[in-house]
């Protein structure tokens, strides 16, 4: 049966994706607020439900409005933990955001995001932040997240040099007893390939599946370096964008690994990196 694994999806954006992805400043839906956090929910769900996929982290959307600095991020991460408060049987746990730009202040915000809002992570996209991942903030955020048990979590799309591998493997590297979540590093060929050095040089990170256009490097990857640093991921936006889940979900399902490898990447290794078991 292909019907048999729980399913944990470490990447569900929640925000307007046009915000990050481009086009108009007034491309939002045409909705007010309350209607928009109800459709856009609904819309996850069926998406959820269609590929039986029965939970997922929540992350904001990295293409928010910063006009009023770090209140504008305070709210984001109150946000993402309601969000994961309203349903907490689907989304079990929120990753935050913190944004280099503030400096010292988001060491006080990483703080609060553990303690007052129970969040597991934070998610860096830094070419949408306006430096690198080895920015010295973000390695200086990341050092105090491994102290205080909050995971990083990586956008690392190698076609865009912010976010380069080698740079992810840098990040890595500083924290070598802390797991870090890399997200969308499958994107290409070439990117996909170079993850096979990056998992050698930083064994500390564990790979998502987003943006991979088929599981067969990812299936090899694992077997070469262990399930265990692989996690389903989709990259997923709902409303108005979201469609379906990714078909790297029914491929990972009839693959040659076996069903604990299977078991492990849809949802017990995220379990576990999330404190969630």
């Amino acid at each position: 049966m292909t019907d048999q694994f729980e399913i944990l999806d470490v990447h569900h954006h929640v925000g307007i994706a046009f915000r990050a992805l481009g086009g108009p400043v007034d491309s939002a839906p045409d909705l007010d607020a309350q209607t928009y956090r109800e459709v856009e929910l609904a819309s996850r769900l069926e998406i959820m439900d269609a590929a039986n996929v029965q939970q997922a982290i929540v992350i904001p959307g990295h293409g928010y409005l910063r006009e009023n600095g770090i209140a504008d991020t305070r709210a984001e991460n109150d946000a993402i933990a309601s969000y994961r408060d309203r349903t907490p049987d689907r989304f079990p746990a929120a990753v935050g955001i913190v944004e280099p730009r503030d400096g010292g202040a988001s060491l006080a915000e990483l703080d609060r995001c553990k303690n007052e809002l129970g969040l597991v992570g934070i998610s860096f996209h830094t070419r949408f932040q306006g430096v690198s991942v080895d920015s010295q903030w973000v390695l200086a955020y990341c050092e105090k997240m491994a102290e205080i048990g909050l995971v990083p979590v990586i956008h690392a799309m190698n076609e865009t040099p912010e976010e380069a591998l080698w740079k992810l493997a840098v990040l890595a590297r500083t924290i070598p007893e802390t797991p870090v979540l890399a997200l969308d590093a499958f994107g290409s060929y070439e990117a996909t390939r170079e993850c096979f050095f990056i998992a050698e040089v930083a064994p500390n990170i564990i790979f998502d599946t987003s943006l991979s256009y088929n599981f067969d490097f990812a299936e090899d990857f694992a077997n070469r370096f262990g399930a265990d640093r692989v996690v389903f991921g989709t990259d997923l936006y709902s409303h108005p964008v979201g469609r379906r889940i990714s078909h790297l979900l029914e491929q990972i399902k009839v693959s040659e690994l076996s069903d604990a490898d299977k078991a492990a990447i849809l949802a017990g290794n995220a379990r576990r990196l999330f404190g969630l078991t």
